[in-house]
């Protein structure tokens, strides 16, 4: 594995984790981070929810800046949290609360929310008289998941304390990383992170379109290869572990 010269485009917290656990596998990485957390502010509507936690079933955390945020919530309004079952979509989110002391459950197989929907902890979480759940997320994720829980009979409400954006490059940064470190392989952790990712390619997209690109999910996939990208590679998750795991099984581009 150790041909592969791969671009992190996570947050750059995420993106230092990753290319330390990389380089012990001894694969070369470069980090260009395509997405920038930028904290909110709580609104009054927002502090409701928090106060009334104890109200919710189950609590949805989709991402490791949701589970950061969301808990320095928790800390100020709860001495000890409510004994409510939690979940998230990935190992890495769960322990940052399973650290704190929550109860979570998150799929073994697949870090994405049809995975979460097919655990039999979370059917039992909400075979509740009137269930509600809280799904803490960044500004404009996915729908689908409230959407299945809607119609499972479940009342939903979103505490987003997030949003999620492009940092400044200059106009070529991207392709010309990619050139002069000779790069070979691109990796992305979302739709959004992929969307940035063929902004910053510009005119050099068709020629970065061939690299292996390496994505947490089929639903990423799917909007990569709309996108034009030719040799997607579905990492089934987003940890490192899924990435070595696919970077083991596919052949370092002899370009």
């Amino acid at each position: 594995m150790t041909g592969w010269r791969l671009l992190l485009t996570r947050p750059a917290e995420e993106s230092a984790a990753l290319a330390s656990e990389l380089a012990a596998a001894g694969i070369f990485s470069s980090s260009l981070p395509l997405l920038e957390i930028q904290p909110l502010g709580l609104t009054d509507e927002q502090r409701e929810l928090i106060i009334h936690l104890d109200r919710y079933c189950a609590v949805i955390v989709v991402s490791k800046p949701a589970a950061r945020l969301g808990l320095e919530l928790v800390k100020q309004y709860w001495p000890h949290a409510p004994a409510q079952k939690w979940f998230s979509v990935g190992a890495a989110t769960a322990q940052i609360l399973t650290d704190y002391g929550l109860d979570v459950s998150y799929p073994q197989c697949g870090d994405d929310s049809e995975a979460l929907l097919a655990l039999p902890v979370f059917t039992r979480a909400i075979e509740c008289a009137e269930p509600r759940v809280l799904i803490m997320r960044g500004v404009g994720g996915r729908e689908m998941l409230a959407d299945r829980l809607r119609g499972l009979g479940a009342e939903v409400d979103y505490l987003e304390l997030y949003r999620r954006a492009l940092p400044s490059y200059p106009a070529q940064e991207l392709p010309e990383r990619v050139r002069v470190e000779r790069l070979n392989g691109l990796v992305v952790s979302s739709g959004q992170g992929f969307e940035h990712l063929r902004h910053l390619s510009g005119l050099a997209w068709p020629r970065l379109a061939r690299l292996p690109l390496f994505v947490p999910s089929p639903r990423v996939a799917e909007i990569a290869r709309s996108a034009g990208a030719k040799n997607v590679v579905d990492c089934r998750g987003a940890s490192a572990t899924a990435l070595l795991a696919a970077l083991r099984e596919h052949p370092v581009p002899a370009f």
